[in-house]
């Protein structure tokens, strides 16, 4: 379950996290993501934070169903987005193929490793057939609190060991980016693609 030091912080600070990741310009990768999915299909934001990528897939005719497991970063977003955002922690997720893909940028990132591998399993289940998932992690091989959060860093390496006891799953793309947020460029990321087999 993600920690109850990382869900304080994004209460007490929702605010100015909200407010600092909103307006980032993420429209390239959100394209990469969306090109993958049908005309008008369904996605989970996952853990949504502000509701930034929830507006931009509400805004190219997608169906949205976001989620966060901070109350008050679902108050902001619930605002910003103009959709009412479900309160959820991510190990509740219990659905089964109803998405075409699952938005978890910088989300399930704040869980320890033993516990991403059930969730990405429920994940999994949530899909469509050939359904995708697109998900990010901060580049590395720390796991542990920094900044008042959790979070389990990964490399290519490490995702592929993880992924390998995840059956339902295969990897279709990998690639490494700069954070896009001002002052922020030299922090590193993993962004992940995975199929639904």
């Amino acid at each position: 379950m993600i920690s109850g030091l990382t869900l304080t912080y994004y209460n007490q600070n929702a605010g100015p996290f909200a407010t600092s990741t909103v307006s980032v310009d993420f429209t390239a990768i959100q394209a990469h993501f969306t090109a993958r999915l049908p005309q008008g299909g369904s996605i989970l934001d996952f853990g949504c934070g502000s509701g930034r990528d929830t507006k931009y897939f509400l805004s190219r005719g997608f169906l949205v169903t976001a989620t966060d497991g901070s109350e008050e970063l679902c108050k902001f977003a619930s605002q910003y987005t103009g959709i009412s955002v479900k309160h959820m922690l991510f190990h509740e997720l219990d659905e089964k193929e109803l998405y075409d893909g699952i938005w978890a940028c910088s989300s399930i990132l704040h869980l320890p490793l033993e516990e991403l591998m059930p969730v990405l399993e429920k994940m999994a289940i949530a899909l469509k057939h050939q359904g995708i998932i697109y998900t990010s992690f901060k580049y590395g091989n720390f796991a542990g609190e920094r900044n008042g959060r959790y979070f389990t860093d990964m490399t290519e390496d490490s995702f592929a060991a993880l992924m390998q006891n995840i059956t339902l799953l295969g990897i279709e793309e990998q690639w490494i980016t700069s954070d896009v947020r001002p002052g922020r460029g030299e922090e590193k990321w993993l962004n992940v693609i995975m199929r639904k087999k």
